[in-house]
């Protein structure tokens, strides 16, 4: 049985997966609303545009003219309401001025009480990431400790690469703690 040799390249597969984690995640956090208005907010939200689920974004055109407001103006007037009522049926907690030719988004300040429960949506999608990350580690290792089982791999060579497979996943576990203290603190901002 040929052997395999552990080198830079062995991790890249991990690495990538790990790196496409943080991504989702940091999309994830874009979409929580932290009392500044952000047109991200607005990327989850789908409208039945001629009987095909749309996103906003390829209907209209999305500003930010003040800190606190998002002006939807549809490039097709007759999609203005089905892009009212799927604001209104999101979870964004925001009603939208109608003045039938485009809509506004006026985004409150967050209260105390709202900004908690964001920080604990963060917490949960933290986790949810630092989970995935984890469960990459677990499949790397299963998948080398089948090599090892084959002969395709020596003792030292399993532990070199489970103790190179964990200082990757500290580090993307790590850069998940700094993305989570940033927003925690985006989102206590008054």
């Amino acid at each position: 049985m040929p052997q395999i040799i552990l080198s830079k390249d062995t991790y890249l597969p991990f690495e990538d997966h790990m790196k496409k984690t943080i991504h989702v995640l940091s999309e994830e956090f874009n979409t929580i609303r932290a009392g500044r208005a952000n047109p991200k907010v607005l990327d989850r939200i789908m409208i039945d545009y001629y009987g095909v689920q749309t996103p906003i974004q390829q209907v209209a055109n999305i500003q930010v003219p003040e800190p606190r407001m998002i002006n939807i103006t549809p490039w097709d007037p007759t999609s203005l309401k089905a892009i009212e009522k799927a604001i209104q049926a999101s979870d964004l907690g925001i009603n939208p001025n109608n003045d039938g030719k485009q809509l506004r988004l006026v985004f409150p300040m967050l209260t105390e009480e709202r900004r908690k429960d964001l920080v604990k949506q963060v917490a949960k999608y933290a986790e949810e990431a630092k989970i995935a990350i984890r469960n990459i580690r677990r499949d790397g290792i299963d998948k080398f400790r089948h090599h090892l089982k084959n002969k395709e791999l020596t003792e030292d060579g399993m532990a070199d690469f489970e103790a190179n497979l964990q200082k990757l996943t500290d580090k993307f576990i790590a850069e998940i703690e700094k993305i989570v203290a940033q927003k925690d603190k985006d989102l206590m901002e008054v």
